[in-house]
């Protein structure tokens, strides 16, 4: 593997999960295969739950880490090509890019999106320049658009607290105070719709009308706007914001009627809920499921590690 960015670079969820829980069981069983080896982590936005449960994955494999946060520490970046140069931006990407490569034998980088130009933003200029010049492997730790090893440690929870052979899972839109991105919802999306062509799991999505996902990262899912009768049976519910995808960016319900409390939780089949974090309580996400043993939040974030773990063990046997 020498590129992890979405779904469509894995062959089989099913059998990732399965190395996954099997590196989880036993986490430095691949020391060797990381000795002498560096990857450097790149970050243009703020993480918590991804930096270090990255840094903990590396190390996990026997690697040193050099971690950069680039909008604060380096040069301001140049993206474009064919400009000249005589504004605020010192260094081009290109350059940049090339540099880190030499330094790294693995990349892993995190880069918003601006919500202003949504063909901008699913161009992913960022991360196909560091690709396309930087020379060595290159994970997402979130771009414009997914964000897959998180999509890839709900599985792995999923997997393991599952209750049913083929457990019905819910991605419902949750209120916000601002629009957010739809990389968790898209990513989140194609790995269910994956999980389901292998017959792991039903999906189903739910969303006040005008929130569509774009369709490539839904294809298979079922789409409700009630979402009561979307989430009655269901085993995981994934309640997420985002914003607008056709109408750009943009907030366009108020929210009211979509926060998920255990209350609205009696319609399911004992369902466990799972958030990205971080979460605004009472807002996203009624507090009384977080504190409850219907959250899974905790562990969902701890499989973070198993499932950065898998993405690089499998880029080092490569090198």
């Amino acid at each position: 593997m020498r590129l992890f960015t979405s779904v469509r670079d894995v062959t089989s969820v099913k059998t990732l999960v399965q190395e996954a829980l099997a590196l989880k069981s036993n986490p430095y069983a691949f020391q060797e295969l990381g000795k002498n080896k560096t990857l450097g982590v790149i970050f243009l936005n703020p993480s918590l739950r991804t930096r270090l449960s990255t840094q903990k994955a590396a190390a996990n494999l026997g690697m040193s880490v050099m971690v950069m946060n680039i909008d604060k520490e380096g040069w301001a970046l140049e993206t474009r090509d064919g400009v000249v140069m005589d504004g605020t931006t010192v260094e081009h990407i290109r350059e940049a890019a090339r540099v880190f490569g030499q330094y790294c034998d693995i990349l892993a980088i995190r880069a918003f999106p601006g919500l202003k130009n949504r063909d901008e933003d699913y161009n992913e200029e960022i991360f196909n320049k560091f690709i396309e010049f930087s020379g060595v492997p290159v994970v997402s730790l979130e771009s414009a658009t997914l964000h897959p090893l998180q999509s890839f440690a709900d599985l792995i929870t999923i997997e393991e607290h599952k209750k049913t052979q083929k457990p019905k899972v819910v991605l419902t839109w949750a209120p916000h105070v601002k629009p957010l991105p739809q990389s968790v919802p898209n990513a989140f999306a194609e790995w269910m719709c994956k999980a389901q062509q292998e017959g792991l799991l039903d999906f189903v999505i739910t969303h006040p009308e005008g929130y569509e996902l774009a369709g490539k990262f839904t294809e298979g899912a079922t789409i409700i706007h009630n979402q009561d009768e979307a989430i009655k049976g269901a085993d995981f519910i994934y309640p997420k914001n985002w914003s607008g995808y056709h109408d750009y960016g943009k907030i366009l319900h108020n929210g009211e009627g979509w926060m998920l409390d255990l209350e609205r939780l009696k319609i399911t089949n004992g369902a466990k809920v799972l958030h990205c974090l971080p979460v605004r309580r009472d807002l996203e996400l009624g507090s009384d499921i977080l504190d409850s043993d219907s959250s899974l939040v905790i562990e969902e974030a701890g499989n973070r590690v198993w499932a950065a773990q898998t993405v690089l063990k499998r880029m080092l046997e490569e090198l």
